[in-house]
């Protein structure tokens, strides 16, 4: 018989305390990592927000004001009317004359007998006489067909005139009896003395002539863009020699940022007392041969031939850029460009072209 081991009753119950004090402590560790419901700590809200998806909205487009297309003017309200080109003298029984100076654009070209005369074109403003009105030349279809509107003046050789009406370009002749036409007193004597009303020219355009030029010449959106002021050498004059007669001048004159023009060594004035002037000057080195024709008074007619390419120079913003003309064509758009075929752009405003004969003319920028 195996002996029986006693255990004395303190023992026994320190024994029972220390079990009791261990499952306790299990049971904490055990609640403890089991996350149970019971456990009672808090738990922080998610808080996730909506996925929202931008709008996929073209930008709007940039307002872009409207710009006369012979100055390259922005401006609030642009007239929908055809160009109108006006022969105007330019012999000293001419001058002063009226209106150049709300001309876009004006040509210069030779004459007989060293004589200039302006091809003066009308768009964005509306005088309200121009004169002395002079007759056609052989060069005036090259000038005007690409702007496809009115050209006025006095008369002129038939093989002229119908030249001109092969060239597209509507005709409004004093000869042929167009309105608008009169003999001013008190401003010289015949043939010096034909003045006209561009508005009355207008009103006689037909429904092929009515609408507005396209744009001659590149113009930038701002004179600081111009090509003569961004890449041109600094220039205070424009001496040009179209014959021994025609020399005129043109000088920057900064107070009023445009160039100024004079006759030989006289400023070149206009009847209403204004100075002539023009935001760019551009020179076109040229052939002048003869047309094969005479004036009434014996003397050869000179043909300035405005096709094909040749030196031109651009002078904006007291500043020249030398570059190339090329034009292909009667009714081809003139182009210029620079040195490297690039464009050459004008500053917005109005603009004289010289035709400059290549043989016997000069351009001399100081």
């Amino acid at each position: 018989m195996s002996p029986v081991l006693t255990v004395p009753r303190a023992r026994r119950r320190s024994t029972a305390i220390v079990a009791l004090a261990t499952g306790a402590v299990l049971v904490l560790v055990l609640g403890a990592c089991s996350g149970s419901p019971t456990d009672s700590s808090p738990v922080a809200p998610v808080t996730q927000a909506p996925a929202i998806e931008a709008a996929k909205v073209a930008p709007p487009a940039p307002v872009v004001p409207p710009r006369w297309p012979l100055t390259g003017v922005a401006a609030a309200d642009v007239a929908v009317r055809p160009a109108l080109a006006i022969k105007v003298e330019n012999s000293g029984e001419a001058r002063p004359q009226t209106g150049l100076d709300q001309a876009d654009v004006v040509w210069e070209q030779v004459v007989e007998g060293g004589i200039s005369r302006f091809v003066a074109v009308y768009q964005s403003q509306v005088p309200a006489e121009v004169g002395p009105i002079r007759s056609v030349r052989p060069m005036d279809p090259a000038i005007a067909a690409p702007l496809h509107g009115l050209i006025a003046f006095s008369g002129g050789q038939q093989g002229f005139v119908q030249d001109l009406k092969n060239a597209g370009l509507q005709t409004i002749s004093m000869d042929a009896g167009a309105g608008g036409f009169y003999r001013k007193s008190g401003v010289g004597k015949a043939p010096h003395n034909v003045y006209g009303t561009p508005q009355t020219f207008w009103d006689q355009a037909d429904g092929e002539h009515s609408a507005a030029p396209v744009t001659q010449f590149v113009m930038a959106r701002s004179a600081e863009r111009a090509s003569a002021v961004v890449a041109g050498g600094p220039s205070s004059t424009v001496a040009v020699h179209l014959s021994g007669y025609s020399r005129p001048t043109w000088t920057w004159d900064a107070a009023s940022g445009t160039w100024l023009r004079a006759e030989g060594s006289a400023p070149a004035m206009l009847r209403s007392g204004a100075r002539i002037a023009a935001t760019n000057v551009v020179t076109l080195k040229v052939l002048v041969r003869s047309s094969g024709t005479t004036d009434p008074a014996g003397n050869p007619v000179p043909e300035t031939v405005l096709e094909g390419s040749g030196e031109a120079t651009v002078s904006s913003g007291g500043k020249t850029v030398t570059g190339t003309w090329a034009k292909t064509g009667t009714d081809g758009v003139l182009t210029l460009t620079t040195a490297d075929g690039g464009v050459l752009t004008l500053a917005p405003g109005t603009t004289w072209v010289e035709l400059v004969p290549v043989d016997s003319g000069s351009v001399t920028i100081s």
